[in-house]
């Protein structure tokens, strides 16, 4: 007997069903990655992106100990203003659903569930990694799902928080190929590029569904498809590392560490920035889904 009953919403399973495209949408971002009420304006805005490239959207979420796939925009509010849902990543899925919690879901654990729902891209902002010196064995369990779900991550790099060579090194260990779009670098999320080098370059949806098409009938897992923020909307290196050093000085001094950490240092960046990288944060995550939808179009072909 399966225990657990994945809840797909009808737009999503019939869209999966016909061999349309989908993209699939993580709610971190929603729960504890933005602020009222730039998350909830993110969520909607990334959706939106979807749809107007002619492909559904399904964001994801553990609501009330069910696994969703397609939220409603009544759950994205709850999930945007309550403050309470907890953060699952994938090792914490069956704990939130057996015991009937709320929580949102990080790149792994919705990666997990949206392969299990027959959806092969997924968009977000950053994928998770090793963290700087301060926190060297704090390595992010989307590396290990990238591993192992044979899902594109659309994303904009890694989060600039962390140790990108360290990230790098592991997702080659672990035969991950890291694609960059329209770039031979490696971007760093609030910054344009980490300077470190991509294993792959696509320059168009078509080379990259082709990639991805290849990558699986080897029997491969993940993929990261990175794409850089806009020069225009993204934070000056220099200015960036200043503020993380504070960050995470304030982190040490607090005890922070673990799946708190993350969002942490993100709410302390956006205070020492003023806001900058709330709103990079959210022209990227845009920019990401968007991309992700075509590529999805150009899989499902």
């Amino acid at each position: 007997m399966n225990a657990l009953q994945l809840i797909v919403r009808p737009d999503v399973a019939q869209a999966v069903g016909q061999g349309r495209p989908v993209v699939a949408l993580e709610s971190t971002l929603i729960a504890h990655g933005l602020p009222w009420p730039s998350n909830l304006e993110t969520a909607l805005a990334a959706e939106a992106a979807v749809r107007a490239e002619g492909v559904v959207p399904a964001t994801i979420a553990v609501i009330d100990g069910r696994p969703v796939v397609g939220l409603c925009e009544e759950e994205l509010q709850v999930l945007a203003r309550t403050g309470r849902a907890e953060k699952a990543s994938r090792r914490d899925l069956a704990a939130v659903i057996a015991l009937g919690k709320t929580a949102a879901t990080t790149v792994a654990a919705t990666m997990a569930l949206a392969f299990r729902a027959g959806i092969r891209l997924f968009a977000t902002g950053g994928i998770g990694g090793a963290h700087r010196d301060t926190h060297p064995w704090d390595i992010s369990a989307d590396l290990v799902e990238l591993a192992r779900t044979p899902v594109t991550v659309v994303c904009a790099g890694a989060k600039s928080i962390l140790d990108i060579p360290r990230t790098l090194e592991i997702l080659e260990t672990h035969g991950v190929p890291v694609v960059g779009y329209g770039t031979n670098e490696f971007p760093a999320f609030y910054v344009h590029s980490s300077g470190e080098a991509v294993s792959a370059r696509v320059d168009n949806p078509v080379q990259a569904a082709h990639l991805m098409r290849v990558h699986w009938d080897l029997g491969g897992g993940g993929i990261v498809l990175a794409q850089p923020v806009e020069k225009h909307a993204a934070l000056d290196p220099n200015a960036f590392l200043n503020a993380l050093s504070e960050a995470e000085q304030n982190a040490l001094g607090v005890g922070v560490r673990g799946k708190e950490l993350t969002p942490y240092l993100l709410n302390r960046l956006a205070e020492i920035t003023e806001g900058q990288t709330l709103r990079t944060n959210h022209a990227l995550v845009i920019a990401n889904a968007r991309l992700a939808a075509q590529v999805a179009r150009e899989f499902c072909a």
